[in-house]
């Protein structure tokens, strides 16, 4: 089966990073061009515009979407339209209805969308899963910190309505919790820090539950500095779990079960080949439901401004 000709909107850190040493791994895919204002791929066609590079590659199969979300959804639409697979980085959109205007428009063209959720793919998560299903869950409790400056330096889109703030790498948390707990939950109450110069928050704090009640609750900062912190604990019947590292590795009580190196993005276009090949699409909104959640409940606090 001949490989499939991929694009690139938007060449920036996750795309040099994560997306092409994992494309270049792949045979599955064969990287035709990019169009980005300011990046590029040494040896690949570049482009200004995703219109540009359209007119001028009409060979591309399938594209992924690598811009900020408040951005993503004129370059999908347009994307679909060509008949083009897309892959969308996450968040998948910056609201709700417009993923979902793309999920319906993809279906109607018999095209492939990928709500690409990384962290779901971290290597311990499946064995939190299947561990989580043996046994009844007490609570759960969430820890996502983090230093903005070192992971997002001077990146201004963040701080916009629609650049998520905090929620940028906390849903990369509820994307794991989503898919881990094995009944959906619902937020109750919600605390969002907003510096005063920005209109996206810095921090969070949530309060979940389910349908027989189990407590959740989840902390997101983005002032940690030092060692960062992404770490899941759930107390249950058989014994306090943690699922640390963003996913990578898995301590049933204190003792390590499972720890293997990250290939989240490796793994993420090994799916997109798979829903392509197969005419599916993948497009779970649960973890973007949650933020949207979040900002319809949550109190707003102001707190201090915020400078990179």
């Amino acid at each position: 089966m001949p490989p499939i000709n991929l694009a690139i909107v938007g060449v920036g850190k996750i795309v040099n990073d994560q997306h092409l040493p994992s494309i270049a791994k792949n045979p599955d895919f064969n990287l035709a061009a990019t169009a980005s204002r300011h990046g590029t791929v040494d040896g690949i066609p570049a482009y200004k515009t995703i219109d540009a590079m359209l007119e001028a590659v009409p060979a591309i199969n399938a594209i992924s979407l690598c811009m900020p979300p408040q951005y993503r959804y004129e370059a999908a639409h347009k994307a679909l339209a060509a008949g083009k697979h897309v892959f969308l980085e996450k968040p998948p959109g910056a609201t709700l209805s417009e993923v979902a205007d793309l999920e319906s428009t993809a279906a109607g063209q018999g095209l492939s969308l990928f709500a690409s959720w990384h962290s779901r793919y971290a290597p311990a998560v499946e064995p939190a899963s299947a561990f989580l299903a043996s046994t009844k869950i007490k609570s759960v409790e969430v820890i996502w910190k983090e230093d903005v400056r070192h992971w997002h330096p001077n990146q201004a889109w963040i701080w916009q309505a629609g650049g998520l703030g905090v929620f940028d790498p906390g849903i990369n948390a509820l994307s794991i919790v989503t898919h881990v707990l094995p009944r959906a939950a619902f937020l109750t109450s919600a605390v969002l820090e907003f510096p005063e110069n920005c209109d996206a928050p810095i921090a969070a704090e949530l309060h979940f539950k389910d349908r027989d009640d189990l407590p959740i609750h989840a902390v997101f900062d983005w002032r940690q500095t030092g060692k960062q912190t992404w770490d899941i604990v759930a107390e249950t019947e058989a014994g306090r779990m943690v699922l640390s590292e963003g996913g990578a590795k898995l301590l049933i009580n204190d003792e390590l079960k499972f720890a293997e190196p990250e290939q989240e993005y490796a793994a993420l276009y090994r799916r997109f080949a798979e829903i392509i090949r197969a005419g599916q699409s993948d497009v779970d909104l649960s973890p973007l439901r949650h933020v949207a959640d979040a900002f319809l409940l949550g109190k707003r606090k102001v707190v201090e401004a915020f400078y990179d």
